[in-house]
Order: structure tokens, then sequence, then C-alpha cells
């Protein structure tokens, strides 16, 4: 359920006057004054620029949307989320300005599943690109998320969109699947995770390393490309600029396409290991290395929430802020944190699924904290809708349309029911509070598969962090949820074989 409007003032009042350093027995005495001079500006630089710009409306003009997705973020990693010493205001100003979705989950907690599911409506298990054998794509991969699948940029190109991914795309590397056969115009950014191709003996150099929060790698130890289009630019990607180049580019994208509809996917690198963050970050957090990236990535936010203010763009588009996954606990002090949830990266506990969500657009996402489920299945749905873009209909979408709830039109989500899946295998299924789960991975180090004395059964609203089995209090739920894994087991009966286990061919 989204917060009311009320509720919301107050709260923004109360970061008003924390940030003004408002003493706390003034901040009632003083809410109608502040509440009074907020209203005032506001209504003074609305009339001012209604005399200089002529609004556009609906009609004319169709929404942007951007989606800006991080790599292994956890749930704890933002202030705005909890985080007591990470600093990250532009996405604090996203969330006072825009919706907190605080159960919004990824179809899959490793990579290149998740991604899968956020670019198609569909998971991974539908696709194949989901493994038992090879957890994620890599750079000896012989297939990749294959060409009939259609994804978010091929349903707006219906509606005449430009559409560009810059960042990481890590659904098949080679020419055939990469972005640019997929529905996107432009694609700048590295294929895969950024760890990958390592020097001999250098990954073992980082895991010997990450026990200090301050070790810096050296980015010639990781020789992976940065592409543009199908050509390499740079091999191995200089990744100490990387999260700023690509914001250059988004921006400069923004600029280029602001004359037309728009879908720009944002896919940072970071904070998957290894860790690398321009010079002027580094330092920045007197924290930790991870908290200076992380500080990265919110002014890289900032940077694009700027450009769509200073362009007149900002009532017309929808900026969607993610992870593909939760935190990857194993690195330590160079990986991040889950919160309040249990285990991390690679599992199917909360902490590996569900991630720091939030969506932004003036006039058109009704501020709030949105206590509802969502998922990045929806994504595909929500979009179509309110580009008014046609959904594939021969084939099985497990997505469902979120626009109402963004607008505020609607209190409740039509997402009621979550699977998770890891691994090719199904771990757990959640409806309403429920969360029954039948295998795991364990919590850390999530290769390894964790023994279990029997299905485990969580009330999630009351228990957060996954902590009290409550299995043989409630036969009737657990019955219940045994019986919608097997519907789901068989609803994706003959779906698209492994594709992640198939290698380059060599003589």
């Amino acid at each position: 359920m989204i917060n009311s409007p009320g509720q919301h003032i107050i709260s923004k009042l109360n970061h008003l006057a924390v940030y003004l350093r408002v003493p706390i027995f003034c901040r009632q005495l003083h809410a109608y004054t502040i509440g009074v001079l907020v209203l005032s500006v506001i209504l003074l630089l609305g009339s001012c620029k209604s005399e200089v710009t002529t609004p556009i409306t609906a009609e004319d003009r169709p929404l942007n949307f951007v989606v800006i997705f991080c790599d292994d973020l956890g749930y704890g990693d933002l202030s705005s989320f909890g985080n007591p010493v990470i600093q990250t205001p532009n996405l604090d100003r996203m969330v006072y300005e825009g919706q907190k979705w605080t159960q919004f989950y990824v179809a899959d907690p490793v990579c290149t599943p998740s991604r899968s599911a956020l670019m198609t409506g569909r998971y991974p298990i539908r696709t194949g690109m989901t493994s038992k054998k090879r957890a994620v794509l890599f750079p000896d991969s012989g297939s990749g998320l294959q060409p009939d699948e259609i994804t978010v940029a091929e349903v707006l190109k219906q509606k005449d969109y430009a559409t560009a991914h810059v960042g990481k795309w890590h659904l098949g590397h080679l020419p055939e699947y990469l972005p640019t056969a997929q529905g996107f115009d432009y694609y700048y950014g590295i294929p895969y995770s950024n760890d990958m191709n390592a020097a001999e003996g250098k990954s073992k150099l980082y895991r010997d390393q990450m026990s200090d929060p301050d070790f810096y790698p050296d980015t010639q130890n990781y020789n992976v490309p940065l592409m543009e289009n199908e050509e390499i630019l740079e091999q191995p990607a200089d990744q100490n600029t990387i999260t700023r180049r690509y914001t250059e580019r988004a921006v400069q994208y923004i600029q280029d396409n602001q004359d037309k509809p728009f879908f720009l996917y944002l896919a940072h690198s970071m904070p998957h290991i290894p860790l690398f963050a321009s010079e002027e970050f580094r330092g920045s957090s007197k924290h930790s290395l991870y908290a200076d990236v992380i500080q990265e990535i919110d002014w890289s936010v900032g940077e694009v929430l700027q450009t769509l203010r200073d362009l007149d763009l900002d009532q017309h588009t929808i900026v969607m802020f993610s992870s593909d996954n939760g935190p990857w606990l194993s690195f330590e002090t160079h990986g991040g944190s889950a919160g309040p949830l249990r285990a991390g990266k690679g599992t199917t506990f909360e902490g590996g699924q569900r991630v720091p969500t939030i969506f932004w657009g003036p006039g058109n996402v009704q501020p709030g904290i949105v206590d509802e489920m969502g998922s990045t299945l929806d994504v595909i749905n929500t979009f179509a809708v309110m580009a008014g873009a046609d959904l594939p209909t021969d084939r099985k979408l497990d997505g469902y349309d979120l626009s109402g709830v963004l607008k505020g039109e609607e209190q409740t989500s039509p997402r009621t029911q979550f699977y998770y899946w890891a691994f090719s295998e199904l771990h757990a299924v959640r409806s309403g509070p429920w969360k029954l789960h039948v295998q795991q991975r364990k919590p850390v180090h999530y290769g390894n598969i964790a023994a279990m004395d029997g299905p485990e059964l969580y009330h999630l609203e009351a228990d957060i962090s996954e902590k009290y089995d409550r299995y043989d209090q409630y036969p009737e739920v657990v019955n219940s949820l045994e019986s919608l894994m097997s519907d789901h087991l068989k609803d994706v009966e003959g779906s698209t074989p492994d594709q992640l286990v198939i290698k380059i061919k060599t003589e």
C-alpha cells in the first residue's frame, strides 16, 4: 500500500528539518510555517516556468523510459534503505520525489538470468538463460538470449522509440546476441562481468586482499573489452573511469534524443568486484572503497536526473533504479549489505532477490512508499502499457502491469505471488506474506547446496529476516504453496533448453 499524500508531505518536511538542523522540539511548532513556505516557493517557481514555456501534454509527447541497473547492489547499501554510512543524496531525493518499493524482486539471484528476465518479462527457465552447470555466461560461451525472444526495447520500437543500452549486457557477447541484435539502436559498454578474463592468479590475489576495505586492484588484470555497437574500443577496458564514462554517454544520449521518445538502459558494472572508482571519488566516503563506488553511482544518478530536469523532460520520463541481485557477501568488505534481509547473491533468501528499487517521474509517479510486491518481470508489461505498445501474445509472460500503482490510481499491486528460481531449479515460492523454501544454497558461499531437514515456511511481513520457521504450525498454508509450486513447474515444461552450458566450438 502507498503511504497517504499527507504522510508523505510530513515525511518530506521532517527530512527538510533534519537537513536544516532544526531542533527536534521546534519541528512540530514550525511544521505549518515550513509547509506554507515550501508550497509558496513551489507555486512561485511553477508560475514563473509557465510564463516562459508552453506545457507539453501527454498526448503531444510519449513518455520516455530510463532503467538504471546496478550489479550486486545490496538492499542495505543506500542511505534511503537504511545504510548509516554510505551517503546517497541523489537517490534519497529520487525516493522523496518518487516511489520507494520495499518488496521488489529480481527473477534470479545471479547476473545473466536476472538480466534476461528484466529484458523479456519471462522467468529465465522459460528462455534457457539459467543452468545447473554454469551460473552465468562467460567469455567462452557460445550462446545467449535467443533472437526470437522479445525485449523491452523491441516492444517500444513499435512506437518508434530510440533505444540505447549503456553499460553491462551479459546476455551474449557474440554478434548475434549483442544489444544491437535485441532491439537497441546503440550500445556502449562491456559484454559480460568486469571480473572475467582475469590474468592468471589475479582472481586469487583479489580474494587474498578482500579483507582490506581500501585494497585497490589493477584494471590491467582484467581483460574485459569495452565495446561500441559491435566494435571493441579498448581491451582491457579502463575500469577506473567506467562509471563516469557510462554516465557521460547516457547524458549525451538523452541530449541527442530529447526531441523524440527514448528508452535508455543504463546498467552499471559496479559494485560487482573488482571495485573501481574515478579518482575524484576514491576516498570520498572516508569509509571504504565499496562506499566510494556507491557514492559515484549516486553521483551518476544525479547527473541523469538533472539532465532530464534541465531539458524539461522530467515531466515526460519514468526512471527506474534497481539492482540485478543482492550483495556478493563472500567478498567481505568489497561486497555490500542486505540490511535486515537474510543472505545475499546466489541465494533465494530475501537478501539474494529482494533489491532496493525506486521509480521516479514527476507528474506521472505518485510519491510514496510502496510495500506491495513488484518484480523486474513486470517492467516490460508496465512500460508497454504506459507507451501504448502491444505485448507479444504468442508466448507466456510472467509480468504484471504496475502502472496503476505508479500513478497512484491503485493501492494494491497486481503481483501477489512470486517464484524463486536459481540455477535452473525452483527453490521457493511466495504468496501474500508466506514463503516456502524447498531448496537452499549456503548463505555466503552460494556455490554450495545447503542441507535442509525439510521444507521451511516463513511469514515475511512479520519475519523479514527469515529467522522463524513456521512449517509445523501452518500445514494448510504449506499445502497451498506446494500446490502453487507444482502447477508452476508444469507451466514451464517444454521451455527453451539450457543456453548457458553451450560453449564456443574450438577445432
